[in-house]
């Protein structure tokens, strides 16, 4: 492998966005980590290095960035592609659906990210961050009560402008993609023609469409602290 070979870690990479992220990047010539609780080490053919364990545990964030140095020798690209969506109404959210809501999306967000961030400012600075939210944040949508997703997918949305501008001169750049509707298999039981029907454009996003996004970013080197919307217009208001 060349010293010049990028690599990236990617979380919740075992299924839908987070798959599709892994494709993207083994494409660009990344060298990719890839982390969920149910990755198995043969994932990819072996073309990955799989680091099971949930990205909420301090310990598996620090593991998941140590396997990257250890086999890979650097760290260029995290994108926190980890989270969960549960809707349900504000008074009916239980304990443990906050417990986990924060765990999965908050925690899982901020040890792994201080992780790479440490790994990227030891290599003699320079790296990328990618966050991903939802277009919920900047655009609540009525019959879909969703404030454990502002709650939490909103503060990545805000850190993701924090980082930035706190690592601008460390040459760190950190932006944020915010999906609509994706078909993935999260959405494998839903009534897809309603889930179409809350975007302008009238259908639903593909995977292809969101690893785009992320791909375009981490191109877009004159870009950071940047929410991308990919959401078929729904962030632009209602209709």
């Amino acid at each position: 492998m060349s010293a010049d070979t990028k690599v990236v870690v990617i979380t919740g990479a075992s299924q839908g966005i987070g798959e599709g992220l892994v494709g993207g990047y083994l494409a660009r010539g990344y060298r990719v980590v890839a982390n969920s609780r149910s990755i198995t080490a043969d994932a990819y053919g072996g073309e990955v290095l799989a680091v099971a364990g949930d990205i909420a545990d301090p310990a598996v964030a620090a593991r998941v960035v140590g396997d990257a140095v250890a086999r890979f020798g650097r760290v260029d690209t995290l994108v926190n592609n980890a989270g969960i969506f549960l809707s349900r109404p504000f008074t009916e959210y239980t304990e443990a659906d906050f417990i986990r809501k924060v765990s999965v999306n908050l925690a899982g967000f901020f040890y792994v990210s201080q992780a790479a961030v440490r790994q990227m400012l030891a290599q003699g600075g320079g790296g990328h961050i990618v966050n991903m939210t939802t277009t919920l944040v900047g655009q609540p949508v009525r019959g879909v009560p969703s404030a454990l997703a502002s709650l939490t997918k909103g503060g990545l949305d805000a850190v993701t402008r924090s980082l930035a501008i706190e690592y601008a001169d460390r040459g760190i750049r950190v932006n944020a993609v915010a999906p609509g509707n994706v078909k993935t298999p999260m959405h494998a039981h839903d009534p897809l023609d309603a889930l179409a029907a809350m975007h302008p454009l009238g259908r639903m996003g593909e995977v292809r469409e969101i690893v785009d996004a992320v791909l375009y970013l981490e191109s877009a080197a004159f870009v950071t602290g940047e929410t991308l919307h990919v959401d078929g217009g729904a962030h632009a208001g209602h209709w």
